[in-house]
């Protein structure tokens, strides 16, 4: 299989990072070498993956080389299920909310034993090995000759930054009798490399900590002594929200998510989450989880152990759980582990939610550039998000933590599975919430960090360098989805040429880490201990489980799943229901900035301290504006929202 990596989202940049070569989720991209397939043949789009076009190719691979592979389903009736997809999640249509068991979905959409039988006697008489069914796809392991006489494309041997890669030649192609039956074939290049299996995962990972001064609640503690910055004295950032903070700020009211079930997936699984969600609850005033309000459904074993980094997504994982239950007390959560940070493996979690419904709403922290996308798996990702969307299951991703991605890749896109037509792609903001918990004013997350000069009168090259914001902006892949017509301006969607273009993010919430939620973690010390603690923490992974929550919340209002939400969050903009951000909330002429302190050794004051200031609303070339905007989508909840879904407005 291809170990396409995925990485997750948080402002604690220190503990993040995976490289990333090839990637995830495209919407019609064609292939890097075209060529004309055999005769009584059909050609699968997107199968000759485009970083081919800037490698170097050294010749045919070894017909020995050994090949594993997914052949994808595509069911019966795919475009039925487009359709129906559509009209379910449409608030205009007559089947809106006439959603399907997955009995039902399997049965009218599913891939027949016909099918299933056809595809296999196929792959078996090229000489390949299926070694696993099921709903979704046949595993097979073979040669790269076997390959080649399957799919009618040899395997070339690439060179790209160092390395050598296989990867098809041009697009492969199934017989044109299997047309309907098979929708892609994943795997049949392995960049970036191949990972042995690991069944035992690493303890907790690295500790962090947060120096402080601290605000309690935003501009609760003036930075006297620093100096000004805007020309005025300006708050410490605040030690990190609760969820009574964020459930008055996105106006929960009453509602606890009684009723609901939230998803979360993520890589792999902390060992001790059950009992820090426990001790966080307890610590912060959150409701007590009652027994079996949190389970989790992890994979019989795990692979990519040291390459995807798998106790750094330990944090991820505390941090949605926590934040899921903060704002959504009484929601039942189910955390589904993926086997790895790869996209097979991910799949695979989204579908075992799909296959027994296991959740009405699936929030996902993780993600990848759309440059790093191939548009085969881009068409697993969307069935399977289809699927869910006819069950009324609704898939929330996080846009991406690193703005128009510029000062990350040298090029301006947006980040996916964020930018499919079929997720909710949730953006970020900057939030202050001040005494008594009232809502003051949200910016669109985009940070500049100056440190503090060494005599400690100014700060050094103000306002400093950009660090992080909310990801945003215009797919060069996904065109606009029936949804976003008329509210997305053309100045965004038409940003790539005349054809109006997938736009995100969709909605937000809070991700600023200066402005973020306060997680609790077992973690590992520098002196050998291990035991549990707290700190800030931020990014568009806060605000997808945020976000997730808050809608835990409508459907609760509404007594009835809500299922991919596009069209009603789409319906409700330009209305009291949302907070409309703008990077200059006080006025066109007030800068916002806050002080922040941190221990430079992450730990302790023993290596010192590093003071800086952080400028707030300065998101690289994007801007949140007044309507929708690629920072904030439509706005974020404001007092209202949650009850809009209990009302003829759903």
């Amino acid at each position: 299989m291809t170990t396409d990596h995925i990485h997750r989202r948080t402002g604690l940049r220190a503990v993040a990072a995976v490289s990333l070569l090839a990637g995830t989720l495209a919407v019609g991209i064609p292939s890097a070498q075209a060529e004309p397939v055999p005769n009584g043949r059909a050609t699968l789009e997107g199968t000759a993956p485009e970083w081919t076009g800037s490698a170097t190719d050294t010749g045919a691979t070894a017909g020995s080389t050994q090949v594993g592979a997914r052949v994808y389903l595509a069911g019966r009736d795919a475009q039925g299920l487009t359709a129906y997809a559509t009209a379910v999640s449409d608030p205009a249509s007559p089947s809106y909310g006439k959603y399907l068991t997955p009995q039902q979905a399997e049965e009218r959409f599913g891939a027949s034993p016909q099918q299933i039988a056809a595809v296999t006697a196929w792959l078996k008489s090229a000489g390949l090995s299926v070694t696993g069914d099921g709903r979704h796809y046949l595993a097979v392991t073979g040669d790269a000759a076997a390959v080649q006489k399957a799919f009618a494309t040899p395997l070339h041997d690439y060179r790209k930054d160092g390395r050598t890669f296989h990867a098809p030649a041009h697009a492969a192609s199934a017989p044109r009798e299997l047309a309907d039956a098979v929708l892609t074939v994943t795997g049949l290049d392995n960049a970036p490399h191949r990972a042995e299996p690991k069944d035992t995962l690493p303890g907790p990972g690295a500790g962090f900590r947060n120096a402080g001064p601290f605000s309690t609640y935003y501009g609760s503690n003036t930075a006297g002594t620093l100096p000004d910055a805007y020309g005025a004295k300006i708050p410490y950032a605040v030690h990190g929200y609760t969820g009574t903070q964020l459930r008055a700020a996105y106006g929960a009211g009453k509602y606890t998510g009684q009723g609901v079930t939230v998803a979360i997936t993520d890589a792999y699984a902390s060992p001790t989450m059950a009992a820090d969600a426990a001790a966080y609850a307890k610590r912060n005033g959150d409701q007590a989880y009652r027994k079996g309000q949190y389970t989790e459904v992890l994979p019989a074993s795990y692979n990519s152990v040291e390459d995807c980094g798998a106790s750094g997504w330990y944090g991820e994982e505390s941090l949605d759980v926590e934040a899921v239950h903060a704002l959504a007390p009484d929601a039942n959560i189910v955390y589904v582990a993926g086997a790895s940070c790869n996209d097979p493996d991910l799949l695979d979690a989204l579908n075992k939610i799909v296959d027994s419904r296991l959740a009405d709403i699936v929030s996902n922290s993780w993600g990848d550039i759309e440059a790093n996308q191939t548009s085969d798996t881009a068409a697993a990702y969307d069935r399977t998000f289809k699927l869910g969307a006819i069950e009324g299951i609704g898939f929330y991703f996080s846009s991406g933590d690193d703005g128009d991605e510029v000062a990350n890749t040298g090029k301006k896109q947006v980040d996916i599975p964020a930018s499919s037509a079929w997720v909710t792609a949730v953006g970020g903001t900057s939030l202050a919430v001040g005494k008594g918990d009232r809502y003051q004013f949200e910016t669109g997350w985009g940070t500049q960090k100056a440190t503090l000069s060494a005599d400690g009168k100014s700060w050094t090259d103000f306002p400093g360098t950009f660090t992080g914001g909310a990801g945003g902006g215009t797919s060069a892949t996904v065109k606009q989805p029936f949804y976003q017509r008329g509210v997305v301006p053309d100045s965004l969607a038409k940003a790539n040429g005349p054809t109006r273009m997938r736009t995100i993010p969709d909605i937000a919430a809070v991700a600023d880490p200066n402005t973020g939620f306060l997680v609790g973690q077992t973690q590992s010390w520098p002196d050998g201990t291990v035991s549990y603690d707290e700190y800030r923490i931020g990014g568009t992974s806060l605000a997808a489980p945020v976000i997730a929550g808050v809608q835990a919340l409508a459907q609760q209002a509404r007594h009835f799943p809500i299922g991919f939400a596009n069209p009603g969050i789409y319906a409700r903009y330009d209305s009291p229901l949302y907070h409309d951000v703008t990077d200059r909330p006080l006025g066109a002429n007030r800068e916002l900035a806050v002080a922040r302190v941190d221990f430079v050794n992450t730990v302790d004051a023993t290596d010192g301290l590093r003071t800086s200031v952080r400028s707030l609303g300065k998101d690289s070339s994007l801007h949140a504006v007044r309507g929708y905007d690629d920072v904030t989508g439509v706005g974020t909840p404001a007092p209202g929202y949650v009850a809009s879904y209990g009302s003829l407005f759903h």
